[in-house]
């Protein structure tokens, strides 16, 4: 087998364009898992069980059926019942709920971790719920938990390629067309492995950092 670097050359314009995909799909996902996971989070700690249990149900079914099972449901079911999105935007909202299951129990043990002096002092002085949350417990829980959502980030850009199932032009779905015209799969196969270390091994290192940091 000899390497190529034509091969190479001539997959840098695909391999681009996925990077581009890949990185946007990062990006929202991890927004929408952030944001909505926020939202579960606060759900487990309603007063009324009406809100609770159906937060239990709804992210325990998440979290324990396989997110390409979720991925295919969104892309190939939903359309029958008249809700359709493109395979972009279905893959960031299949990536971005999934995970929001996960970030929200790093919220839960976040908000838990907080003393219960805190909770207490915020009473004492007649602080308004919504800013004894705000200014009070968030902050300190978003201390903790930054780490561990840093790390569900690594997780989602290296589940990325699964949503070359349902055609989304990620990393590895260029990969496997410009296989497919080339018959060449070494170098191209092996630019995408490298570029997924290039991107998650710097990122991994970031939070390492953070980690430490937010430890003193």
């Amino acid at each position: 087998m000899n390497w190529d670097w034509s091969a190479v050359v001539d997959f840098l314009p695909r391999f681009w364009d996925g990077v581009l995909v890949t990185l946007q799909v990062l990006v929202l996902g991890s927004l929408i898992s952030f944001s909505l996971g926020l939202v579960w989070a606060l759900g487990f700690r309603a007063r009324s069980r009406f809100v609770r249990w159906p937060v239990h149900a709804v992210t325990e079914f998440v979290r324990t059926t396989p997110l390409l099972v979720q991925l295919f449901f969104l892309f190939f079911v939903l359309p029958e019942w008249g809700v359709q999105f493109s395979a972009l935007t279905t893959g960031t909202l299949a990536i971005g709920l999934h995970y929001s299951t996960y970030t929200a129990q790093v919220y839960r043990a976040g908000i838990d971790a907080v003393p219960v002096g805190q909770w207490e002092a915020a009473k004492a002085l007649s602080l308004p719920r919504h800013r004894t949350w705000l200014t009070v417990i968030l902050p300190q829980a978003l201390r903790r938990i930054t780490p561990a959502l840093g790390n569900y980030v690594i997780a989602m850009l290296k589940d990325t390629p699964i949503l070359a199932g349902i055609g989304v032009l990620e990393l590895l779905q260029q990969t496997r067309l410009e296989s497919a015209a080339t018959f060449q799969y070494t170098e191209p196969l092996t630019v995408v492995g490298v570029a997924f270390v290039l991107i998650a091994y710097p990122a991994s290192l970031l939070v390492r950092t953070l980690e430490r940091r937010l430890a003193h």
